[in-house]
């Protein structure tokens, strides 16, 4: 992990980051784009998407070994499943014979074709980490979440991976589970922390869901404000109770200019206060997202976090819970840990979020987000694109995080986001990542 300081104040990027070495510190790389299921909150399932299907190649494989002695991970799961792929195991292999000791490869999965045969080939292959995607443990919840799957898989797959690290004298290999939170089922994270722990799985990821269309956006549970703006709402709202001000009414009385009462006066200019301070500490305000704010939608989630985190610590389990709200200091783990995406067919991204192209209705409004790509495996080898001119460019200026926060604009979506073409953002910088909520906090994965 990245302890050092990332930029400083002038937001200059720090040159000791993984982001700016001459390698990936991490290589996610997307085994196949094929899948046994059909879950609801996948990305293939959304109308926006232009996922074809393949599988990664041995040969494009091979352009990815430059990179590998200096690999702190290495993950191997994208948009598919990833035991669909027959090379799963002769990567894993190969990778492990090149990677420092130190260094881990591992795969998210959704557990149904991981038999007891299967669990033993990766084991023994070198695998160090799997994580097996459950989001709740009746049968009937289960399938209706995954279509195609049920609960009874999942215990399958825990149980092989258990023996298969007996059976290969490998007990320092992690198994885990990922989570999504949504409306629809939060209120059984707890238990299914407990089933998972029941059946030695050692940590636990959850994330919330990203809702691809306007039907699903109900199933998003995480506040869409972010947190500073939230405390300084919460400060001054309080503030208006006291006063007997009803802050409400902002929107109803801030045109009557002539004749305002000054009952209607205070409203206006208590929030023109709360501005005004937001402004001085950097914070962006988006008005109609605050009054129509849900408090205790949040504390809901806030306590089932807080149930959960008692049956890790009663359990051993390691957790990794995601942000309720959205952080206004936003963090790029992706860029900062020196993480390079790698499409089935090559293509060379930096994030989750510019890796394909998907609609979705994460921030209140349609969006469509494209892929950005630096190159490709059949044309140059992986140090070559991730050391090319653009690319490098990018990820300083990522780290440089002179980008706007389009989810906390009241004026989002504009035409910057919403073009086809992205060239610039409203702070005149050629970063598409002023709408992405992944380094907000709210969305987790094996990394």
């Amino acid at each position: 992990m990245i302890t050092t300081h990332l930029h400083n104040r002038a937001g200059e990027a720090d040159t000791s980051t993984a982001a700016l070495r001459a390698a990936p510190s991490k290589l996610f790389v997307e085994t196949t784009t094929r899948c046994n299921l059909n879950c609801f909150m996948c990305v293939k399932q959304n109308r926006g998407s232009d996922i074809c299907e393949g599988d990664f190649s041995p040969e494009l494989f091979t352009r990815l070994e430059p990179a590998f002695p200096h690999l702190e991970a290495l993950i191997l799961n994208g948009i598919g499943e990833p035991l669909l792929n027959p090379h799963l195991e002769s990567f894993i292999h190969r990778a492990k014979k090149l990677m420092p000791a130190s260094g881990w490869i591992g795969f998210q999965s959704n557990g149904h074709l991981m038999t007891h045969l299967r669990a033993v080939s990766l084991v023994d292959a070198g695998l160090g980490k799997v994580c097996i995607s459950i989001d709740a443990i009746s049968p009937e919840q289960f399938s209706t979440l995954r279509e195609g799957g049920d609960v009874e898989g999942i215990d399958m797959a825990l149980s092989a991976l258990s023996n298969a690290k007996r059976l290969c004298n490998r007990p320092e290999v992690k198994v885990g589970i990922e989570f999504v939170a949504m409306r629809s089922n939060i209120s059984v994270l707890p238990a299914t922390l407990e089933w998972a722990a029941s059946r030695g799985v050692s940590f636990a990821i959850v994330t919330h869901v990203l809702p691809y269309d306007e039907l699903h956006a109900h199933e998003a549970v995480f506040c869409n404000i972010s947190d500073q703006a939230l405390a300084l709402y919460n400060s001054w709202r309080r503030k208006a109770v006291q006063a007997g001000i009803d802050i409400q009414r902002y929107y109803e009385v801030r045109w009557r200019k002539f004749n305002r009462s000054p009952k209607n006066q205070a409203v206006v200019d208590l929030v023109e206060a709360m501005k005004a301070e937001a402004e001085q500490q950097g914070i962006t305000l988006d008005l109609k997202k605050l009054f129509k704010f849900e408090q205790q939608r949040l504390d809901e989630v806030s306590e089932i976090f807080a149930a959960a985190t008692e049956v890790a610590g009663r359990t051993g389990l390691e957790l990794h819970l995601p942000e309720v709200a959205l952080k206004e200091q936003r963090k790029c783990s992706f860029v900062e840990e020196g993480s390079a995406f790698v499409s089935w067919n090559g293509d060379i991204s930096p994030c989750y979020f510019l890796w394909h192209r998907y609609e979705c209705f994460a921030s209140g409004w349609n969006q469509t987000v494209k892929p950005k790509v630096f190159g490709n495996l059949a044309d140059q080898d992986i140090l070559q694109i991730w050391n090319n001119s653009e690319y490098s460019a990018f990820r300083t200026d990522v780290l440089a995080y002179d980008y706007p926060s389009c989810a906390s604009c009241g004026l989002a979506p504009c035409d910057y986001v919403q073009t086809e073409d992205f060239q610039q953002d409203c702070h005149i910088r050629n970063v598409p990542c002023g709408s992405c909520l992944w380094c907000t906090g709210v969305f987790q994965c094996l990394r």
